[in-house]
């Protein structure tokens, strides 16, 4: 397993080398509810990751640049199999493989607590979500009709990704 992640590691800029990605605790919530926010159009707020980060079941990773979060990952699982809820970086922070990064580090904290194989589902038109989670080695395993649902009342389509890590 960290033959994988292990050959995503090589390489970086400055930035990622100073990025440090570890467990989030609770007095990042309104940090997180703030990037969650900012990163897509239904935000989840400061108790649902108070909740979260409480919960046996569920990861929490954060990205941190110095003293500020600049990312999170989340996942929930059971037995050995694990979905990521939710990944975000701050718009100021994309492009420069910090989410490569963060997945990557989560996907080994999942791996860690004996997860071996990893959903998501991800809208169908996220060109630069799918590449990154395609790139991570994930494949489609399913799509979902009008999975989400737009401020505007638009539908949009969801494909269901799985990686395995073993």
């Amino acid at each position: 397993m960290m033959r994988w992640l292990a050959g995503f590691w090589r390489g970086g800029n400055a930035l990622t080398k100073k990025a440090l990605i570890e467990p989030a605790s609770l007095r990042d919530a309104t940090r997180l509810a703030q990037l969650h926010g900012a990163s897509f159009h239904r935000g989840w707020d400061e108790g649902e990751f108070e909740r979260m980060l409480t919960e046996r079941n569920t990861q929490v990773d954060r990205l941190r640049l110095g003293r500020k979060i600049i990312g999170f990952a989340v996942s929930r699982f059971a037995a050995d199999e694990a979905e990521i809820l939710s990944i975000a970086v701050d718009s100021a922070y994309r492009g420069r493989g910090l989410s490569r990064d963060l997945l990557l580090t989560h996907l080994g904290h999942l791996a860690g607590r004996g997860v071996s194989t990893i959903f998501l589902e991800v809208e169908e038109n996220n060109q630069p979500a799918r590449r990154l989670y395609e790139r991570a080695g994930f494949g489609v395993v399913g799509r979902r009709e009008r999975y989400y649902q737009q401020p505007g009342g638009e539908q949009l389509n969801a494909l269901l990704m799985r990686r395995d890590l073993s």
